[in-house]
């Protein structure tokens, strides 16, 4: 078994759209997510997973200079994360096809994790 991360990708103004959601939508769309990340953990598959907050910082070049991101002017924003465990890419890749980013033309990058040492 391998791991995988898949990074959650959003175009800025499908964020938006998420961020001005009812509560009754935002818990529809938390329930699809919950669904399908349950699905993954049922399977035993799953390692971490979370939403990633709007705001941080970017820490640049040897001088660590510190600037507020992510940057406005970026067009697709990473919203989230999960690292999970499959036998190969293209399992993994299945495994992302349930992802509700979908739903807003959103996209996952699925990435393969170097292991170190005796993991």
């Amino acid at each position: 078994m391998s791991k995988y991360m898949l990074l959650f990708r959003n175009s800025v103004p499908s964020e938006e759209t998420f961020q001005n959601l009812s509560p009754e939508e935002m818990q529809a769309e938390l329930d699809k997510w919950g669904a399908w990340i349950g699905g993954i953990a049922a399977q035993g598959k799953m390692i971490a997973t979370d939403a990633l907050d709007h705001q941080g910082k970017v820490v640049s070049g040897s001088a660590h200079v510190v600037t507020d991101g992510p940057f406005v002017e970026s067009k697709e924003l990473v919203s989230g994360y999960m690292i999970l465990t499959a036998d190969s890419a293209e399992e993994a890749i299945e495994l992302s096809k349930g992802c509700p980013i979908y739903d807003i033309e959103g996209r996952v990058e699925v990435r393969p994790l170097m292991m170190f040492g005796d993991e």
